[in-house]
Formats: structure tokens, C-alpha cells, sequence
């Protein structure tokens, strides 16, 4: 270990840990590297400068970038064709305007949410944005509504989906990282989740559209013919296909609560099939069928559907991989394990603690993904050493965290400017307000629930 005067040997690896992460954020915020590239160099910087043997320097990141993508790229990869498609068959839409009429017009922001929430949880942020854009110029075209009114709701749904709601990818590594139960964290995150989306979302839109009204234009332009002609899916079977593997995987949650003996063949057998990537893989095969085959698609079709989605989320993946690699060097320099007495020494909860180191991360780098998965890394040496913390709240709190102040080095911030029609100031005041609300409100439903639980590992009743 590189020395540093005047410190202790425990206070030094913090120092560089710390020195690694200020590396991490000038990299990407400043330099604007690609954040798989930076945090593989940080992850370099702190095995030289920790002392580790050189050639377990390599060994640690390639373990940690293996052990979160075996529990996360699989399951990214099949939400990614679910998702496509649900585009693809005009399953969204069939949802969305079914929404659109049980909610009435008085009701159409409480529909954005709830529909743009629903279809979000299989889907990633940008795509959801861009299915749903078109029906969105439609309504606020056909009712007069301002822009933001509807589009404020429409963007928190996909947005705390995104951010919150497992098997998207930050939820997912962090449920890998920290050993934590899929099916709780999927409960807790749909329980806190949309309360907090629609405290951001209409309520937050009926105070700001006043003062930023957006009008329709550019995307707008372009996205506002409808397509006509198509074997649309019907709602009911729009909506099972959607939500079949969450429900997969909260059986399986359902199993583990209500069968103690974990060598019940029905329970092994609820925990088979509930697994993150069966009940992703059980879900894709229905989708292939419903919102595929049943709407007339052939085989040819699916297959570019398919290779034709996959392509973008590599990134996110790559970048999920390093944030474990990260993870890996940190606790094999023995930074772990400083971490730890730091924690102990600061009386800080386990939630509040993640939760910072989430928004840190966040405004530095932009990326909830990055923020969330770092976040994950730091958490583990406390989730360890801090007997009864309930793991699952940790890590709605860190995506509450991951979602704070999201600004110009957002690519998110871009997609929300553009599709709504805003110039920077407006989205500032607007989409980034609006992340601000689901970071804070977000916790303070996590901290309400934390007080609330009676034992460790106590969850909602299903």
C-alpha cells in the first residue's frame, strides 16, 4: 500500500478509496468517458495504490465483473425483447388508451402514471419514452391538455420503474451484490414506488405545468400518425403478459414465506420457476407467442425484433459489470473492512448511509445505473457487519438515491428535453425537479417503512 503521511493505515485505504471514486466522477463528469472505461481504470488505481499483487488485480475484476453479470445480463437481455415487443405488437398502446378511458379526462395525468409505471416495469426508461410519446401527443393534440401535464406523470412512472423496480438492471445488481431476496425487493419497491411516482408525477405536474406548459413540436411532428391496420393484442392479455414474470417471481416469495421447510418439493419447485431468469425467461416465451405469433408476426420477423434490441443494452450491461469489478477490487484491497469501522464509528443507518452514497454518485456521473451498483458495492462490508438491517429497503433507498438531480450529463435529461418540447431551463425546472421529488419522498416512504417493520426480514404481506 502507496503510504499517504499523517495517516493511519485504515484511514489510508479510505483516502484512496475516496481518491478512486473523485477519479471515477472526473473521468466521466469532466472528461466525459465512457463510465465502463472509468470505472475500470478506478478499479486499476485502487489495487495499485492499495497494495495488491498485480496479478490479483486483474483476477478481481474480472470475478466481480463474472459475478454480477451471471445474475444480471441474462435477465436484462430477456426484459430487453419483452420490451421490444410489446412495442412492436402495440401492446403498450392497447394498455395505455384502456387506462385512458377508465381514468376519464378529468383523471388523464393519474392514467399516464399508472399506465407509464405498469408498462416500465419490463422495459427500459428510453424505450418506454419512445412508445409511449406517441399516444401522449395524441391525448394532449385531442384534449387541449398542457404538454407537461400529462408528460410530467408519464416520465416519473418510467422513471421510478426504472430506478426502483427490479429486474431493471441497478435494482438487479444490487439484489446480486448484497445477497438480497428478489421477490421482497419487487414488493417493497412496487409499494414505495408508486406512491412516490405519483407524488412526483401529478400531483408535482398540477403545480409546474402552470409555469411550464410545453407545446407540441419537434418529436411531436413526427410521432403523431397512428398506425392503422394491426392485429392489436387485447388489453387483458396485453397486461398478463406484462406483469407474468413479476408474478413469477413474487410466487416465489409467496412459497419461501408460507413453507418453512426449504426441502418441500412445491417450495423448490415456486423457487425454480420464480427465479429471476426463468420467470424472465417463462415470461419472453408467452410474449413470443402474444404479442407475437397471436398478432400475426413469423419467425423471421421476432428474430430481428430480437437482435435488433439487444444491441443498445450492451452498454448497460458493461457498465454493470464494471460497477461489480469495482465492487471486487475494493473489498480485496481490504477497503471493505475500513468501510465498515467507518460506518460503525459514524452511528449512520445502513439506509441513510447507501442512500447518500447513491446521490453522490448520481450527480457526479449522471447515471443511476453507475450510482445505484457503486452504491451496491460500497454497502456490502456494512450490510455484513450490521446485524438485522433489512436489505431490501437498502436498496429501494439507493434507488431512490440514484435518482436525484438528474442534469446535463444525463442522457435521460436529453430524451426528456426533446420529447417534451423544452429548452434546458424548462427541463430543470421540470424533469430534474421532478427526480429530486422521487429521491426525496422516496426515502422518507423507506424510512416510514423501516420503522414500521417488525424484524429483520419482514416484508409486505403479498
Amino acid at each position: 500500500m502507496i503510504p499517504i503521511p499523517g495517516l493511519s493505515p485504515q484511514h489510508t485505504l479510505l483516502a484512496w478509496a475516496a481518491l478512486a471514486v473523485g477519479l471515477l466522477i472526473f473521468l466521466v463528469a469532466k472528461l466525459r468517458l465512457n463510465a465502463f472505461v472509468g470505472l475500470l481504470i478506478a478499479s486499476v488505481f485502487v489495487g495499485l495504490t492499495c497494495g495488491m499483487k498485480l496479478t490479483d488485480i486483474g483476477a478481481a475484476i474480472a470475478a466481480g465483473v463474472g459475478g454480477v453479470l451471471g445474475g444480471v445480463a441474462i435477465v436484462v437481455g430477456l426484459g430487453t425483447i419483452i420490451g421490444k415487443l410489446l412495442a412492436e405488437s402495440g401492446g403498450a398502446e392497447v394498455v395505455a388508451r384502456t387506462l385512458i378511458r377508465a381514468f376519464g379526462e378529468r383523471r388523464l395525468p393519474w392514467a399516464f402514471v399508472v399506465m407509464s409505471f405498469v408498462i416500465g416495469l419490463p422495459v427500459w426508461f428510453s424505450v418506454g419514452l419512445v412508445l409511449l410519446a406517441p399516444i401522449l401527443y395524441s391525448v394532449a393534440r385531442e384534449t387541449k391538455v398542457p404538454l407537461t401535464l400529462l408528460g410530467i406523470p408519464m416520465v416519473a412512472g418510467l422513471a421510478v420503474s426504472h430506478g426502483l423496480v427490479p429486474p431493471h438492471p441497478g435494482p438487479l445488481a444490487a439484489i446480486e451484490l448484497l445477497k438480497a431476496d428478489a421477490g421482497k425487493t419487487i414488493l417493497w419497491s412496487l409499494v414505495i414506488g408508486f406512491p412516490t411516482a405519483l407524488i412526483a408525477g401529478p400531483v408535482f405536474a398540477r403545480f409546474i405545468s402552470p409555469h411550464v406548459p410545453g407545446e407540441l413540436g419537434g418529436m411531436a411532428n413526427q410521432l403523431m400518425a397512428k398506425s392503422e391496420g394491426r392485429n392489436l393484442p387485447g388489453f387483458g392479455l396485453a397486461l398478463v403478459t406484462i406483469l407474468l414474470p413479476i408474478a413469477l417471481m413474487l410466487a416465489a416469495t409467496v412459497a419461501d414465506v408460507t413453507i418453512p421447510d426449504k426441502e418441500n418439493k412445491l417450495r423448490q419447485w415456486m423457487d425454480f420457476i420464480g427465479s429471476p431468469t426463468v420467470a424472465m425467461l417463462a415470461g419472453l416465451l408467452f410474449a413470443l407467442w402474444s404479442f407475437g405469433y397471436a398478432r400475426g408476426f413469423d419467425r423471421t420477423q421476432l428474430e430481428k425484433f430480437s437482435n435488433e434490441c439487444l444491441g443498445p443494452v450492451a452498454l448497460v450491461v458493461l457498465i454493470v459489470g464494471a460497477g461489480g469489478g469495482f465492487k471486487e477490487v475494493l473489498m480485496r484491497a481490504g477497503v471493505g473492512g475500513a468501510i465498515k469501522a467507518l460506518a460503525e464509528g459514524s452511528h449512520l443507518s445502513p439506509i441513510l448511509f447507501g442512500w447518500f452514497a447513491a446521490v453522490l454518485m448520481r450527480v457526479a456521473t449522471g447515471s443511476a445505473t453507475v450510482a445505484i451498483t457503486t452504491a451496491a458495492g460500497l454497502m456490502v462490508p456494512i450490510i455484513e457487519g450490521t446485524p438485522g438491517v433489512n436489505k431490501e429497503l437498502v436498496i429501494i433507498a439507493m434507488g431512490c438515491g440514484s435518482s436525484i438531480l438528474s442534469h446535463v450529463n444525463d442522457g435521460g435529461f436529453w430524451f426528456v428535453k426533446e420529447y417534451l418540447n423544452l429548452t434546458v431551463p424548462q427541463t430543470l425546472k421540470t424533469w430534474t425537479a421532478m427526480e429530486t421529488i422521487v429521491a426525496v419522498v422516496g426515502l422518507g416512504f423507506v424510512l416510514v417503512a423501516n420503522s414500521l417493520m417488525s424484524g429483520p426480514v419482514a416484508a409486505p404481506s403479498p
